[in-house]
């Protein structure tokens, strides 16, 4: 089933600014409320997309990525993106940002535990180097990466600050009257939570290191630099918060014969004269095995042969890009005196002297061709 566009979801246009997005994720936040719609399994539905597309729209670096290739660009890695991996833990952390104290700690806390602001472990980023074949086949790689978790035998108790609300109110008097406003607690910085007891070897927050092995699914047809999120295992946050995410930053390898072009892949196959001149039967290695192809009698050199469907596969699921074969005929840099005899002859011969045909285009149209 195809998931619904974040741009519809919200109700603006590509072209929204910042605060245009930020305006109406709060309204559909608004309209949809679980308080407001107990019971309401669509209603719910439609607060947690609401959710999804604001994570990702308002991210300038996500929106970017998702303008270019779409929900592709978050799927495929049991838990890249946001969106319907989230849960209501991680939709209410966002509304610190957008509905700040307008809501006291009522709002949400149904979910929020008592009002309080879950906190939200920090986020870890690691390189993850991948083939050319990797690239077009997809592959899950494993990867250790030491993370931040809450030690065995932790215990923390409420807050005697702000009593658990993650939130202390303060009542000020303006010209308008009274007015009262809701800062974060600074003794437990928002999560409602301090520390009991801890064991032996952990910080301050209760937290130890440890190494984890985690499984990262990567689709087919990433790109050098793009960016994936795995939910869930970055650092974890202290008492009842949730766990950070890993970035996954891609690095593609340079492969040793094929050239990538965005979804296209580029061959250099080099023939010799006698080979251009008879023609000749080629088999190719390329990264989903051999292929091999026929070259006519009499081809000319800078020919590109184009396969199709041999390229890179497209993460938005449109098929594959091609295989371009750039034919080049290799000249001998020495000669026998046989063959220079033979090639001194050929000077004069009518045959080997070029006719090109109007038929035949030229470099620069070939490489329009290419690219069009």
């Amino acid at each position: 089933m195809s998931k619904k566009d974040f741009y519809e979801i919200l109700g603006v246009g590509k072209n929204a600014s910042a605060e245009e997005i930020k305006k109406a994720y709060r309204k559909k936040a608004i309209e949809f409320h679980p308080d407001k719609n107990p019971g309401n399994k669509e209603a719910e539905e439609n607060f947690k997309l609401a959710a999804e597309a604001y994570e990702v729209l308002s991210d300038p670096e996500k929106k970017a990525r998702y303008d270019q290739y779409g929900h592709a660009a978050f799927d495929g890695a049991g838990g890249f993106g946001g969106g319907h991996h989230m849960n209501m833990d991680d939709i209410f952390s966002q509304f610190g940002d957008i509905f700040g104290g307008a809501f006291g700690g009522s709002f949400g806390g149904g979910f929020g535990g008592g009002g309080s602001r879950r906190m939200k472990g920090s986020n870890l980023r690691i390189k993850v180097k991948l083939t050319l074949e990797e690239v077009v086949n997809g592959v899950e790689k494993k990867v250790k990466v030491k993370r931040k978790i809450q030690a065995p035998g932790v215990r923390y108790k409420t807050c005697p600050t702000c009593n658990g609300a993650g939130q202390v109110l303060k009542v000020t008097n303006t010209i308008l009257g009274r007015m009262q406003t809701a800062t974060t607690c600074h003794v437990c910085g928002g999560s409602g939570q301090t520390i009991e007891s801890k064991p032996n070897g952990a910080d301050a927050y209760g937290m130890i290191m440890e190494d984890e092995t985690v499984s990262i699914k990567i689709p087919a047809g990433v790109a050098d630099g793009m960016q994936l999120k795995v939910s869930g295992k970055g650092n974890d946050a202290p008492g009842n918060g949730i766990p950070g995410d890993l970035i996954v930053v891609i690095e593609e390898t340079e492969h040793e014969w094929l050239k990538r072009d965005g979804e296209n892949l580029h061959y250099d196959l080099y023939i010799s004269f006698a080979e251009a001149a008879l023609g000749v039967s080629k088999e190719l290695d390329t990264v989903n095995g051999k292929v091999r192809i026929k070259l006519e009698e009499g081809i000319q050199s800078g020919k590109i042969l184009r396969l199709k469907g041999k390229g890179i596969p497209s993460l938005n699921s449109y098929g594959n890009g091609d295989l371009l074969v750039h034919v080049n005929v290799w000249t001998p840099k020495t000669l026998s005196k046989e063959q220079r005899q033979f090639f001194e002859k050929a000077l004069t011969d009518e045959n080997f002297i070029p006719h090109p045909e109007k038929s035949e285009k030229s470099f620069f149209e070939k490489v329009k061709d290419m690219f069009s």
